[in-house]
């Protein structure tokens, strides 16, 4: 699973305080950063779709009330203007009491 297949999602799993956390692998660099920003967006988007439209509580009905995560593992560290896009996903999603979290692995 990755970054570019919209239609799935890559990883689900609860942490140890029980938040359930959606995980996105993002193989990609970002010297073409417009493309991999807009190619990121869209996974977030369909994230977020899954979990307000209350598809990821038919999969999996015991995370109802359950705090959700959205974590982005890069393969490769983010660039300036990447930077600034992750930082509006993450006040973006504080307003719909989701957190969202990224990391360079």
């Amino acid at each position: 699973m990755s970054v570019e297949q919209i239609d799935k999602i890559d990883f689900i799993s609860t942490t140890d305080e029980e938040k359930v956390e959606l995980t996105i692998s993002d193989h990609l660099e970002w010297d073409e950063e417009n493309n991999h920003i807009l190619v990121l967006q869209n996974k977030i988007n369909a994230y977020l779709d899954y979990i307000q439209n209350g598809q990821i509580l038919e999969v999996y009905p015991n995370l109802k009330n359950k705090d959700i995560i959205i974590s982005l593992m890069m393969k490769y560290n983010p660039n300036e203007k990447a930077l600034a896009f992750l930082n509006h996903c993450d006040e973006f999603m504080e307003t719909l009491d989701l957190a969202f979290k990224w990391k360079t692995v």
